[in-house]
This record gives structure tokens, sequence and C-alpha cells, in this order.
């Protein structure tokens, strides 16, 4: 995989936290499905700005830290994907595209996190 610029991964983040809304506004109206998409809504959405302000981090660690966040969401997303998933409130394989996207963000995430902290020691 190439690597992305930091206007790249922005950008990224921000399709990817577009098409979590698309997916939450496509959910079934039941409690179960509007209790889910609140926090897909939530935790889909949060990376992208925290990446942002990743990018304005005042210090290595505060970066770091940021990036340990983004993490964080992004691993909290694909769960709920695939409770999401499981539910079959989708055509078979509609979700797969976007848990694809959610799980090789996490993977840049992880790289990311491990490099900046190489830099830091």
């Amino acid at each position: 995989m190439k690597k992305l610029t930091p206007q790249e991964l922005e950008d990224r983040l921000i399709d990817f936290a577009s098409r979590i809304i698309d997916l939450v506004e496509a959910l079934p109206k039941a409690a179960a499905a509007k209790h889910l998409g609140g926090q897909l809504l939530r935790s889909g959405t949060s990376p992208a700005l925290n990446y942002g302000e990743a990018r304005g981090a005042e210090s290595p660690s505060d970066f770091v830290h940021k990036l340990r966040v983004c993490l964080k969401e992004l691993r909290e997303t694909f769960i709920c994907q695939k409770i999401i998933a499981k539910r079959n409130w989708f055509a078979d394989g509609k979700l797969k595209p976007l848990m694809s996207e959610n799980d090789e963000l996490i993977s840049i995430f992880v790289a990311s996190i491990r490099t900046a902290g190489n830099k830091n020691k």
C-alpha cells in the first residue's frame, strides 16, 4: 500500500464518515437499529474529526494520543458494523466494502502509531 499524505488520509477519513452517515440513514427504524445507529454515527465520524485535531497536535506525545483515539473509534465502528451485519438488515455483501475500508483504516493507524511512537524514543 502506498504511503498516504496527511491530506489524503484526512480526505479518506472524511469519505469514510460520509459513508457511515449513509449507512446509519439506511438502517431500519427499530429500537435496536436506532441505538446502534447512534453509536455508529458517533464512532464512525469521530476519526475524521480527531485526525484533524492530531494534525494540529501540540507535541509528539499529543499527536500519538490523538492517533490512538482515532484507532479506538475505528475499532468500535468495526464492531458495531459486525453487529449490524449479524442482524441481516442489509443484503449479503452490502456492508463488506465499508467494513473493508474500516479494516484498512485500522491498519493504517496501527502502523502510524508504531512509526510515530518510534520517532519519540
